[in-house]
């Protein structure tokens, strides 16, 4: 997936003790701080899960969707006339388009 490993997770971080030394950060300064960091985490966490759910559900559609075939491909493809037969609906619309054209003066 991703080239970036992540490196902690919100019980690493909270789980976390630092070494106190003589002039040492203040503890409560710091607990508050890793507290908004392990929020953050499990934020990103929960997004990451939702984003992996999400693409799942969009590859299952797409898989769907190019499993079923297209309309175009199941439509009924209408069966080509014969030579003959095209011949002759052409020359009666021929026949009757001349009859309005010119009126029965041609036919008699």
């Amino acid at each position: 997936m991703s080239s970036v490993e992540i490196k902690l997770n919100a019980k690493e971080i909270l789980d976390k003790d630092f070494k106190t030394g003589m002039r040492g950060y203040n503890q409560d300064e710091v607990d508050k701080f890793l507290d908004v960091v392990i929020q953050d985490y499990e934020a990103y966490q929960r997004k990451v899960d939702q984003l992996i759910k999400e693409n799942e559900e969009l590859r299952q559609e797409m898989k769907r969707q190019s499993d079923r075939p297209s309309r175009s491909q199941s439509a009924p493809q209408p069966q080509p006339q014969s030579a003959g037969s095209t011949n002759y609906d052409i020359l009666q619309r021929l026949s009757n388009l001349e009859k309005k054209v010119f009126g029965s003066k041609m036919y008699e």
